[in-house]
């Protein structure tokens, strides 16, 4: 009797930490999970009808949009964690990733993309402040974005407009409106995430109390819009794409290999080439052959990350936010991105992962150098590059108490 192949996506590697791509495997820049299904569905957006988990809903009314167009209402999904206070002076607003959504933490405390961060007694303590994060506009977890139904009743698909990180903010703003909160007494975010902090602090100064940004810019460089572009392209040359008109296709014959593929370049940026090197070396896949159409244990990991990602994510979605990062510039109109930065005064914490390849740790010192509020530059040390950021949450847990401890936030 033959044994059961090998799972498709089980790595052959040893787990050399807690951070495994066997089982189990976080995600770490989700809170919630797909629905299990026997085959990938042309789109893993959040629909009317399905479980809506822990997401609250406002509807925000008409967004005017940076580039001249308008969506005549928008719907946000956001959570709430703790009370805000008399005087809504507690309020903490939290920015999530390129793909992440609302769910930064569960009501149990058990699950969420930041639930050691987030909660009774941790960094970001829920018996002390009202922690808001909303799922971002354009995403599609919830929040109107190309997955949403437009008002003639169909999705919006490749019509929804191309939308800025000034538009998020702008939504998000509304959604502060919405809330009673006049200002925020701290935003936080990382990597996508960090970027709208950036971009919340030049749109509303007056609004933002203070800042934590890890592992993100005022800017987007060359060498990240490069990689931008390369999953950009992934996406549309998949001919299951069909130019964004994918939404009526059958489970297993939508985009998910250009979705996928785009997934997969991000991912290699989002790690390390010495955690690759230590973890896989040049393993092959279990029960595969390199030199006989297999995979090394590194194409598989790439893999399963590319198959996790197209169980819950929409192409359209990922292109629109795709491009909301590629244009991403506080000093866009604004005198330039130095002149802006020079004029934020509110209290700053800049955080770097020293074995980053996406930002930069000089780049990241350099921003800290510029912020007026900001002290020196603070490292998180990880050997897994960017996601130190996801994964590091004793040092991550350090670094905002003891922001949080100088600046003395309202309670």
């Amino acid at each position: 009797m033959c044994p059961p192949p090998a799972p498709r996506y089980l790595v052959g590697h040893p787990a050399l930490d807690p951070v495994t791509d066997a089982e189990p495997i976080g995600d770490y820049d989700t809170g919630y999970h797909p629905r299990p299904r026997l085959r990938i569905p042309a789109s893993g957006a959040w629909k009317e009808g399905d479980d809506p988990g822990e997401r609250v809903f406002a509807d925000l009314g008409p967004l005017e949009l940076e580039l001249g167009s308008r969506l005549s209402s928008v719907r946000m999904a956001y959570e709430t964690w703790g009370e805000l206070n008399a005087d809504g002076s507690n309020a903490i607003l939290l920015c999530h990733a390129l793909t992440g959504d609302s769910h930064a933490t569960s009501k149990s405390g058990n699950s969420g993309w930041w639930h050691e961060i987030v909660g009774p007694g941790r960094a970001l303590d829920t018996t002390k402040y009202f922690v808001v994060c909303p799922n971002v506009l354009g995403g599609c977890q919830g929040t109107t974005g190309p997955a949403s139904i437009a008002p003639d009743g169909r999705p919006w698909g490749p019509r929804f407009p191309e939308i800025t990180m000034r538009d998020m903010v702008g939504a998000e703003a509304k959604l502060a409106d919405y809330l009673g909160i006049s200002r925020w007494a701290l935003i936080a975010g990382a990597s996508f995430g960090g970027n709208l902090v950036m971009e919340w602090a030049a749109s509303f100064p007056q609004r933002t109390g203070a800042i934590a940004v890890l592992v993100s810019g005022p800017a987007s460089t060359a060498e990240q819009v490069a990689y931008a572009h390369f999953q950009k392209q992934a996406i549309l040359q998949d001919p299951k794409f069909r130019a964004g008109h994918y939404y009526g296709a059958a489970d297993g014959d939508g985009p998910h290999d250009g979705l996928g593929l785009a997934r997969e370049i991000a991912h290699l940026t989002y790690r390390c080439a010495p955690e690759l090197a230590s973890r896989f070396d040049r393993t092959a896949q279990q029960g595969e052959d390199p030199l006989h159409g297999g995979r090394f244990s590194v194409e598989s990991y790439l893999d399963y990350h590319a198959y996790k990602l197209a169980m819950r994510f929409d192409a359209n979605s990922y292109l629109v936010i795709n491009q909301a990062f590629i244009t991403h510039d506080i000093g866009r109109g604004r005198g330039g991105t130095a002149a802006v930065l020079e004029n934020l005064h509110m209290p700053a914490l800049v955080v770097q992962v020293d074995s980053d390849r996406l930002f930069y740790p000089s780049d990241m010192a350099a921003l800290a150098e510029i912020l007026p509020g900001a002290g020196p530059i603070v490292t998180v040390s990880s050997r897994h590059g960017h996601d130190g950021f996801l994964i590091e949450n004793d040092q991550v847990t350090a670094i905002l108490n003891g922001f949080l401890g100088q600046i003395a936030l309202p309670r």
